[in-house]
């Protein structure tokens, strides 16, 4: 990876990724159709041309002792802090890696297209800004396509100021929740993809029994190499695979 200097940003995106899943333990190195599911997320971030860091921040906890197991073994970076706050495990993370600019990324989100968050990070380098992001406050993308960036200074801010419980578990809550001090960019879908109905993220069974498939339809296609265009397509010529995990419900960050 590449390590940035002088006046341009380090972009590093951190990863947040566990065990301890209560809907589905283990998620994030369950098999799709073949291979771990972090390892699924973090070859289609390695396509990205505007990161140049990627941290999987995990917990101290020894359940995710395997998970640190896989990073080490697979060359990727990582970083452990604590289990329930993840707010400051995040921060903690883009303090040991030096990031300027943090592009978070929950570890359910596996089917995250390299070109949404190329797009989000240059968004953000061309604006006045705080935060630029496709799961604010408008939602457009199907569900686990998200891209969230914003500077570690502002949520090393919040990490030491905020004590609130909701905000200390979901990492950028804060910014959406007082859009008075943080200037918000939000992305829009193009036509072709926006579809926000479509569960596309790991948390229950039926969320992985879908990923399968499409990995199964699409890799032997493009292999890594797919994005939401490709996504869509498939899902939109065989609707049955949606009702796979169509009754999955998701869960309210308050």
């Amino acid at each position: 990876m590449v390590t940035k200097t002088g006046t341009t940003p380090k972009v590093v995106v951190i990863i947040e990724a566990r065990m301890g899943s209560s809907r589905l333990p283990g998620k994030v190195l369950k098999d799709v159709n073949g291979t771990p599911a972090l390892e699924r997320l973090i070859s289609r971030l390695k396509f990205c041309k505007k990161v140049d860091e990627i941290v999987v921040a995990t917990t101290t906890s020894e359940k995710d002792d395997i998970l640190v197991a896989w990073a080490a073994k697979n060359n990727v970076s990582y970083f452990r802090g604590s289990e329930d706050d993840v707010l400051q495990r995040v921060a903690d993370a883009s303090q040991e890696y030096n990031a300027d600019l943090i592009v978070e990324i929950t570890g359910d989100c596996i089917l995250t297209d390299y070109s949404v968050i190329d797009q989000a990070v240059q968004t953000f380098l061309v604006n006045s800004c705080d935060v630029v992001t496709n799961c604010g406050e408008y939602l457009s993308y199907p569900m686990g396509v998200y891209a969230q960036v914003f500077r570690a200074k502002d949520l090393i801010w919040v990490a030491d100021n905020i004590s609130d419980m909701a905000v200390r578990e979901h990492v950028s809550l804060y910014f959406y929740e007082n859009p008075d001090s943080y200037k918000i960019l939000n992305l829009v879908a193009p036509t072709e993809v926006a579809f926000p109905d479509w569960r596309l993220q790991l948390d229950y069974p039926e969320d992985l029994e879908l990923l399968i498939e499409i990995y199964k339809r699409l890799e032997p296609l493009y292999g890594d190499n797919f994005g939401l265009n490709e996504i869509s397509v498939l899902l939109r010529d065989n609707s049955k695979l949606l009702s796979i995990n169509s009754h999955c419900v998701e869960k309210s960050a308050r």
